[in-house]
């Protein structure tokens, strides 16, 4: 029979760290420190399957799940020494989520649940302080109200209020009793105004109202969102967690506070958190009331003048640091805890792998190698690849002149600049118009997540380091300021409030996550160094992947950022976009013009010696690694003007009339040029433009040969092969090329011809174009849309449909579809194999930066992948993670 339930507390627990998938992590990991013997209060978790069948059952549950949870909370009741729903000796529980994938902020908790009208005097008499049971009740009310019962959390926050100002009082902690039973009184009539009923009293009532809301909220906008921007899967489902109360509100020798091992903006090995005296834990990352922090240390480095809990209270700082460094120890990586003070006792509610900024999870990897908590390779699968990308973008320049309006708290790194808006709605709206923008909020919420995601920074004038708006903008790498308390956002009337004005909606303002800084206007950047940490991660990624890492590029800009990033080798070069440039665009118009072979051979001999020249400066930049050059690919109808002007101008330069250029563009339309007159086509019917570029290919290596001394193996790719032939004919017009060039030159060159398989049918008949071809390179773009008949261009319109509809769970231009397009892959190399056993294959489509696509390469056994330059890194981290976890498959099977 399934079980439903596991439980935990007195210094045991039925479940494990590793039951993450069925227990969620928090259950997990509260399982874990049980078994540890660490004081966490005794509970239960509903497991994920649960949720499963919640879903799959018309939100139903499994028949024995409610005497499971009888069984559970009977054990809570002996452990702890109450009852649920004694009218004397009552049990409180607090009911919590926790996906096997942490969600910070996306799924709803309620505390205190087993409070009414009754069981609240019986707390206030047992705890002999009233306002602390009131204050209790009130925010129990106020919680499952608006998680369970939907009643908007505004309606609570007007009785609250108005309560205050009748009291002439500004702070929650100056309401004595009788003032939280007025606002008790105010919270039910709300519910009872709002919903037509009065709040349930009935504690079991209340347990499952809050277990359904928990489950129903893994559905809720917000979960939805959150779960697509980090790639998980919503059949995961969550898990309940069901835990006996402990209070950090019930004086001054209690408190709650969240706190990471190491520094989660930093990495540096130094005990970092916050906390609130006399609080419950949703005060903390509310940012209702300033938090202070555990240490002098933090203390002294933000300039805060209320006393740390080192000093406050020493002795269980030094209990809390000693759970610290065992959690470390026992998880080897660092830990996010959460954890509640009650009555000079410390109590630990949770433990999870601490979400961090990307130059933090860098440092931490790095320091715990060095350290000997983990091994190089768990250093290198530590760091998520795509997070790389927080560490190449700029920081801003110190020597420029700032403006600086106001400075908060440092809670994620970064720089960033754009107009201020104030809402999220607003933010993804001109950022889809490709407008860069600041986030501004008092705080943020939730609900404000496709917001945040949107904009380049998020600014807030309260919240401290644990703060939705820190925690969430660390994790998606968005540079974020938090409570900037000096300055004032006014929604309404869409300005920020500072000491030396007003900053209005659409002002370019800019914050520097790394400093706290708030400036007005745009602030210069500077690039990041690549060095340190990074470098020595990267070397041992290097020294452990067994594919090269390429870069997809054609100027020497990107050629030489490429090198500085680490490629080895250019694989693909797009010889089409040199065509572009504005001092030979005339001469390829002349060219297509032209009504003879003879004119256009002509006008190909003013572009050869430029494209000569740009081949010289790759082959340079990349000193003796591997260049592949892809021949003309596109129609050549992109290469004519399309305004009247520039059709005068062409017919000028060209030396004929408007109507020829006209006429030209006319019998050059395609219905579909992706699938036209281009690529190899293009060579068929025009092989002199293929013979220029081989030739302008071969001169270049023997110049930069004489030059340098660099022997050059350019690797010439013919794009759009779907047929042995084609390659026969073309190979032949470039070994002819070759041959003349080194009996010109009396310098043997080397080179290899190969094709780019983007066609089904050339990934079909790959066997055949083997014996031609000395190389693949797969053009994923292309191979995905003519294997999916969808267009790139165009797909934008339907594909967030599909995805929400689970035909596609990512987009396949931008992650490989490896059940379709990777099995023609997969064909395509096998059978090219076959035929030629060292044939080199490679990737060189949007997908060669990509890790999960990366991670496909390396089980098909791709000898390079190619990207754009600034995600060289992500690759080279990419591969070495994919030969690690291929090793330990293979291990394990």
């Amino acid at each position: 029979m399934t079980k439903w339930v596991y439980s935990f507390g007195e210094g045991k627990a039925e479940g494990r760290a590793d039951m993450k998938n069925l227990l969620g992590g928090k259950g997990a990991n509260l399982a874990e420190m049980s078994n540890l013997g660490l004081p966490v209060p005794p509970g239960f978790t509903i497991t994920t399957e649960v949720c499963t069948y919640f879903y799959a059952n018309g939100r139903e549950y499994p028949g024995t799940l409610r005497d499971e949870v009888a069984a559970a909370l009977a054990q809570i009741e002996r452990i702890v020494g109450t009852v649920f729903g004694d009218a004397a000796n009552p049990l409180l529980v607090s009911v919590r989520s926790g996906a096997r994938a942490s969600m910070p902020g996306m799924m709803d908790t309620v505390l205190n649940l087993g409070l009414n009208d009754v069981t609240v005097q019986g707390l206030a008499k047992r705890s002999g302080d009233a306002r602390f049971a009131y204050d209790s009740y009130r925010r129990f009310i106020q919680m499952f109200g608006n998680v369970v019962l939907g009643v908007d959390h505004h309606h609570f926050e007007e009785v609250l209020e108005q309560v205050k100002r009748d009291r002439d009082l500004t702070l929650d902690t100056e309401l004595t009793a009788e003032d939280w039973q007025s606002v008790i009184v105010g919270y039910k009539d709300v519910v009872q105004q709002e919903l037509g009923h009065p709040f349930p009293q009935d504690p079991q009532e209340q347990l499952w109202g809050a277990i359904g809301a928990v489950f129903g909220s893994w559905m809720n906008q917000r979960a939805i969102t959150y779960r697509k921007l980090h790639e998980i899967p919503a059949e995961w489902g969550t898990a309940v967690n069901v835990q006996a109360m402990v209070f950090g509100n019930m004086g001054d020798d209690c408190a709650t506070g969240v706190a990471f091992t190491r520094n989660p903006s930093t990495g540096e090995n130094a005990f970092y958190g916050e906390y609130l005296i006399n609080a419950q834990g949703e005060d903390v990352v509310a940012g209702i009331r300033t938090p202070q922090h555990l240490t002098i240390a933090g203390k002294l480095a933000n300039g805060s003048t209320l006393p740390a809990m080192e000093e406050s209270m020493p002795e269980v700082f030094k209990q809390l640091d000693a759970v610290r460094l065992k959690l470390e120890r026992h998880y080897r990586d660092m830990q996010d805890i959460e954890f509640t003070v009650q009555q000079s006792k410390l109590y630990m509610l949770q433990t999870r792998t601490g979400k961090r900024t990307a130059p933090a999870a860098l440092k931490i990897a790095v320091d715990m190698v060095r350290e000997g908590l983990i091994t190089q390779k768990e250093g290198v699968l530590r760091i998520e690849p795509k997070s790389l990308d927080q560490l190449l973008h700029p920081t801003l320049d110190p020597k420029a002149k700032k403006q600086i309006i106001a400075k908060g708290l440092p809670a994620s790194p970064g720089a960033a600049s754009g107009k201020v808006v104030f809402s999220a709605e607003e933010a993804e709206r001109m950022a889809g118009q490709g407008e860069s923008v600041i986030l501004c909020r008092v705080e943020t919420s939730p609900e404000d997540i496709h917001g945040m995601h949107a904009a380049r920074g998020i600014l807030t004038t309260r919240g401290g380091m644990t703060s939705h708006a820190a925690v969430v903008a660390r994790g998606m790498g968005r540079a974020c300021v938090a409570g900037a308390g000096e300055l004032r956002i006014d929604y309404k009337r869409g300005f920020i409030l500072t000491r030396s004005g007003e900053v209005k909606a659409g002002d370019i303002i800019t914050i520097d996550g790394s400093t706290g800084e708030v400036i007005l206007g745009e602030v210069p950047t500077l690039q990041p160094e690549l060095s340190g940490d990074f470098a020595e991660l990267m070397g041992w990624a290097d020294s452990l992947r067994r594919m090269t890492v390429r870069t997809n590029a054609e100027t020497p800009l990107d050629a030489r950022t490429a090198r500085k990033f680490g490629c080895e080798g250019i694989g693909l070069c797009r010889t089409e976009h040199m065509f572009f440039d504005a001092d030979r665009i005339v001469a390829v118009r002349e060219m297509i013009l032209a009504d003879t072979e003879a004119g256009r051979r002509a006008a190909l001999a003013k572009i050869a010696p430029m494209q000569c020249q740009d081949f010289v400066e790759l082959f340079k930049i990349m000193k003796g690694l591997p260049v592949t050059i892809r021949l003309l690919d596109p129609p050549l109808h992109e290469f004519l003007p399309n305004s009247e002007a520039e059709i005068e101008e062409v017919a000028r330069a060209a030396g004929t009339d408007v109507q020829k250029v006209q006429h030209r563009a006319i019998q050059l339309h395609e219905a579909n040029p992706m699938l036209g007159h281009r690529g190899c086509r293009l060579g068929i019917s025009f092989p002199e433009i293929y013979e220029m570029q081989a030739r302008a290919i071969f001169e270049a290596a023997v110049q930069v040969f004489k030059e340098t001394g660099e022997t050059v193996t350019p690797e010439i790719m013919i794009p759009l092969a779907g047929t042995k032939k084609e390659l026969d004919i073309l190979k032949a017009v470039i070994d002819r090329v070759a041959q003349e060039v080194i009996t010109a030159s009396n310098h043997k060159i080397d080179y290899l011809v190969g094709t780019m398989i983007e066609l089904p049918r050339a990934a079909l008949q790959a066997g055949k174009i083997a014996e031609t071809a000395q190389f693949f390179s797969f053009g994923t773009n292309d191979l995905t849309q003519t294997t999916f008949g969808i267009s790139r261009d165009d797909a934008g319109s339907f594909l967030p449909d599909y995805q929400r509809a689970g035909i596609f769970e990512h987009d396949p231009f931008v992650t490989l579809d490896t059940e379709g397009v990777g099995e023609l892959v997969k064909i395509a190399a096998e059978r090219g194999r076959a035929t030629r056993g060292g044939i080199k294959l490679g990737i060189c489509g949007e997908h060669g930066g990509d890790p999960s696509s990366i991670y496909f390469c390396e089980k098909v056994g791709l000898d390079y992948v190619s990207c754009s330059p600034y995600r060289v890194p992500i690759a080279r981290l990419a591969a070495a993670q994919a030969a690690i976890l291929g090793e330990q498959a293979v291990s394990e099977a």
